[in-house]
């Protein structure tokens, strides 16, 4: 797992790390673009096509203003002459060196040593322009002074009207100010931010997949604790639910608590690599943690039916709550019996009395009628 984790984490490192040198290389090596305008001592004036070189460094936005002088030697292929010490500064000098012979890069380093603001590099019996590059890193940190290219017919003109013997100087004007980095550097973070964040969920989620799929899968040591039987004739079990083989003589099967029995080669690998689960009914092999816990407090509780506690549940039995609710109708059914049978005894009481009264009242008359009879007589 960490050795897993570690490739992914230097994979990302190392895309990171390239995209970041690609991108560096590409700002520091910007084309310089340009276009050559030339003005003479007469105030004559004209423009020349140029391509940029893909080394070297940006040309400032308000351009390069400085006198041209030819290369000695031409190509420039080794140290070449400085320019003329001049009391005024301000103006730079920039150089014409001839294709050819080396390699531009090499033209161009040897243009800066000699304390050249810039270079032109001129082609050969063509006016096609050639896009200046170089595949020496050494070089290239070297170099940090502006080069264009451009064609034969180009170099002539500059050679005989605006050279700095004859009174002319040139000015290398980009074609363009805003810098680029200003929009890839941005860039870049964004990229680096959103690639940081992706090897983050990456790695999250891998250690999440393992840790789970160590939880589902069964250990070798609960794996020897199901007991294997050898299949004879006559066994319960026919066919493994895995391969749909039918058991043979001597075949180790692995009989899991839910009764099902496969090949032990068979379902062994499901329970190791898969799911701790019968393939067939889905029942755990191995009960999770915690449930023999859960099983044992939830008996006690069953045992002790009117001791309320933590680990009551909160629905009882189908059958307990039956009985306990005929046992509260019984109740209350025999309590109006009850009553019924009172209120009957005091109404049997009652009648009883008042027919005793009305009997002596019987009596009494009875008794004073032959008195009223004899004195009427």
């Amino acid at each position: 797992m960490l050795l897993s984790l570690g490739m992914l984490m230097l994979s990302a490192t190392q895309i990171y790390t390239i995209f970041t040198v690609q991108i560096f290389a590409f700002l520091n090596l910007l084309p310089v673009e340009a276009d050559i305008s030339a003005y003479s001592f007469d105030n004559k004036t004209e423009n020349f096509d140029d391509l940029p070189a893909r080394f070297g460094y940006r040309l400032p936005s308000e351009g390069l203003k400085g006198f041209l002088i030819g290369a000695r030697p031409e190509n420039a292929c080794v140290p070449i002459d400085p320019p003329p010490l001049r009391d005024n500064l301000s103006s730079a000098f920039i150089v014409l060196i001839k294709r050819f012979d080396c390699n531009f890069d090499i033209k161009v380093l040897h243009a800066q040593k000699a304390g050249y603001k810039a270079a032109i590099v001129h082609n050969v019996d063509s006016d096609d322009l050639i896009s200046m590059g170089s595949n020496d890193l050494d070089i290239l940190k070297q170099i940090d002074i502006p080069s264009v290219f451009i064609g034969e017919e180009a170099a002539n003109s500059l050679k005989e009207d605006y050279f700095y013997g004859k009174g002319g100087h040139v000015i290398l004007m980009p074609d363009f100010s805003l810098p680029l980095e200003y929009y890839l550097i941005p860039f870049l973070i964004i990229v680096g931010i959103c690639l940081i964040l992706i090897v983050v969920f990456m790695i999250t989620k891998f250690v999440q997949d393992r840790h789970r799929a160590r939880r589902s899968r069964l250990r070798k040591d609960q794996l020897k604790k199901l007991p294997i039987h050898k299949y004879k004739k006559g066994d319960s079990y026919d066919v493994c639910a895995i391969c749909l083989d039918e058991y043979e003589e001597g075949d180790k099967l692995r009989v899991l608590p839910c009764s099902h029995a496969y090949h032990s080669k068979c379902v062994d690998p499901w329970l190791t690599k898969t799911k701790k689960t019968c393939p067939v009914c889905k029942q755990k092999v191995v009960p999770a943690d915690g449930d023999s816990d859960s099983e044992s407090e939830f008996g006690d509780s069953g045992g002790e039916e009117n001791e309320v506690s933590e680990n009551t549940p909160l629905l009882r039995s189908l059958a307990s709550t039956s009985a306990h609710s005929f046992g509260t109708m019984s109740g209350s059914l025999s309590r109006p019996d009850a009553e019924s049978s009172d209120y009957e005894e005091r109404s049997d009481t009652t009648d009883s009395e008042e027919e005793a009264t009305v009997e002596t009242v019987v009596v009494q008359l009875q008794q004073g009628c032959p008195d009223n009879m004899e004195a009427s007589a």
